[in-house]
């Protein structure tokens, strides 16, 4: 609507849509259709991650909520995907069914999160270590749980700056995330180094009496 010649507007406080706004207004109203006739259950392409997540299977996309989702299946890329897989599937169709039910069994495998009451960080130390064999640098971490839950174990994982949400991704960090009922997860940020799989080269030790995980890795060796 041209707001310029309206009675007490402002000159330049109105005028026609541009084509930006135009795009965030399509957006908006697409989502909102979708929250109100797509049944998410029932989508075979929707994945939640260990973050809280979405994922679509089908675009290897992500997503931080259900609008979010939902906005990215109205969009050209999904709808493009789905037409080139609907395409595919019609010259064979027993492999679509296979594949369907795989993905439908696996979100109904998926572990649920778990809620409980955190009762804080436990203490911590990291050392660095070198090999004295190749003299490869690496970590050493020890963490205490005094309090931790009845036959849990703590657990670790590496995870990539870009699956994290609190820092700006950064290709020269990555995150070793350990975690343990019911402390709060804690998340130690180190160079995004490969780390070396090969056997004997990094270990991991959880002492019941004194209720500490121990876990050293090392950096691989870089090619000269």
């Amino acid at each position: 609507m041209d707001q310029q010649n309206r009675v007490g507007s402002k000159f330049g406080g109105g005028g026609v849509a541009g084509a930006s706004e135009q795009a965030i207004d399509r957006r908006e109203r697409l989502r909102k259709l979708a929250l109100e006739t797509i049944d998410l259950a029932k989508d075979p392409y929707i994945l939640r991650n260990h973050l809280g997540g979405l994922e679509c299977r089908l675009c290897l996309t992500l997503h931080t909520n259900e609008g979010s989702y939902l906005a990215h299946t109205q969009g050209k890329k999904h709808q493009t995907n789905l037409a080139r897989r609907a395409a595919r599937d019609a010259h064979d169709p027993s492999q679509y069914a296979q594949q369907l039910a795989a993905q439908q069994a696996a979100q109904k495998n998926q572990v649920q999160t778990k809620s409980f009451i955190k009762i804080g960080s436990p203490g911590y130390q990291v050392t660095k270590v070198r090999d004295p064999i190749t003299g490869q640098l690496g970590l050493l971490f020890q963490v205490h749980y005094p309090e931790i839950k009845e036959g849990v174990k703590p657990r670790h994982r590496f995870m990539s700056s870009f699956e994290q949400h609190v820092e700006a991704p950064d290709r020269t960090w990555q995150y070793l995330l350990i975690a343990a009922e019911p402390y709060q997860t804690i998340s130690f940020k180190i160079q995004s180094r490969e780390i070396d799989s090969a056997e004997g080269m990094s270990w991991e030790h959880w002492d019941t009496d004194t209720k500490t995980l121990s876990f050293q890795f090392l950096f691989a060796q870089q090619a000269q």
